[in-house]
């Protein structure tokens, strides 16, 4: 590639920056149609009266207020140091103040390298965004594109909206790893490519997963039923080829610890060992199950659940009733559907009733005495 700093093609190593500059050497570009001119922050700008003829005098204009002549030579205007406070309108004029041309100043930077990163989340598609080290203050597009293994076919990395500073790489070959990508920086003052080596396996990385509800199973206070969906962007068809593996993780809340589970291609998992009756906290993550050295997806977002509890009885009342000689009694007694079996209920009310004999007893013999005392 033209202008690509020389490098040893063989020594490249994956995330190093391969820098390609290939700067405009003009210090100003013109568009004639719009008759903007751009120039270079800092630097020489000189602007040329096309409707002059000859050396006839020519008096500059900025934003209306008339230049100081000194600037001026054989109908241009040279500025010297540029700042963005030289940024304007100006417009030249013959000698009867005619209008002969409008020229509208901008004034910025070259384009500088940009810091590029990529993520992968499937083996079908590759995004790479980038931001600007350096802002030019200029308009600027990027052309981007890649290519694999330090071939010499490039391929385009398509942009799918203007002004996002993103493209993606669809179907990327999956017998290699290594891919050159390239964003290129254009403005009206010159071109600046970054170039950077990424490794597809190693940046692999799946989004988390999707939809994920816990359950309660039925008779078990120290089980949890947890199931998912495989994230959208890692699409069924592709399973079968590359299957993913997933890893639980759950405490009852309060606790700083986590337990782990793991399995692959199963989209649930039964947590056996859930603390009774508190509240867990459960996630989800997913790794590529084929290529271990591949990243694991950040966790799902949390989901909290209970496990089952046995439901409470509420306790039952029932009137007993005790018939004796000399009392006719009645007396409410609290009974539960765990009570025991009626020959012990029945002893123990014979006992009752017996006591309750020799106390009434007492009493008749008690009353007689005080009966004949008092005659």
């Amino acid at each position: 590639m033209p202008g690509l700093v020389s490098c040893l093609g063989d020594l490249i190593v994956t995330g190093i920056l391969i820098l390609f500059s290939d700067h405009v050497q003009s210090e100003i570009w013109t568009n004639e149609v719009s008759d903007v001119q751009y120039g270079g922050l800092g630097s020489r700008v000189t602007l040329t009266c096309g409707g002059a003829h000859g050396g006839s005098p020519v008096e500059w204009r900025f934003n209306g207020s008339s230049v100081p002549a000194g600037q001026t030579h054989k109908g241009s205007l040279t500025l010297l140091n540029t700042t963005h406070s030289m940024e304007g309108n100006y417009s030249c004029h013959d000698e009867r103040g005619t209008l002969l041309q409008s020229i509208k100043l901008r004034l910025g930077h070259p384009p500088h390298f940009v810091r590029v990163s990529c993520r992968v989340p499937n083996h079908m598609n590759i995004y790479c965004s980038w931001v600007q080290t350096k802002t030019t203050h200029l308009p600027t597009i990027y052309t981007t594109s890649y290519s694999v293994n330090k071939a010499r076919e490039v391929d385009p990395c398509k942009q799918e909206d203007i002004g996002v500073n993103e493209c993606m790489i669809t179907n990327p070959p999956f017998w290699t790893s290594k891919v050159l990508v390239n964003i290129t920086e254009i403005n009206p003052l010159g071109s600046n490519s970054t170039i950077i080596q990424i490794d597809v396996h190693e940046l692999l990385k799946p989004d988390p997963p999707e939809d994920v509800r816990v359950l309660q199973v039925e008779g078990q206070p120290t089980q949890l039923l947890v199931q998912w969906s495989c994230p959208s962007s890692w699409p069924a068809k592709i399973l079968p080829a590359f299957p993913l593996t997933f890893s639980l993780r759950y405490r009852p809340i309060g606790s700083s610890y986590w337990s782990t589970l793991e399995t692959e291609e199963n989209t649930s998992l039964k947590i056996m060992d859930a603390l009774v009756g508190h509240l867990h906290q459960i996630q989800i993550r997913a790794q590529d199950a084929l290529i271990n050295h591949s990243q694991w997806s950040e966790w799902s977002h949390v989901v909290e659940a209970r496990p089952w509890i046995q439901p409470w009885e509420e306790p039952t009342e029932e009137l007993l009733d005790f018939s004796f000689p000399f009392f006719n009694l009645s007396f409410p007694v609290r009974t539960t559907d765990k009570s025991p079996d009626s020959s012990l209920h029945q002893n123990g009310s014979l006992g009752l009733m017996i006591l309750l004999g020799l106390f009434a007893a007492v009493m008749v013999a008690v009353l007689l005495t005080i009966i004949a005392l008092l005659r």
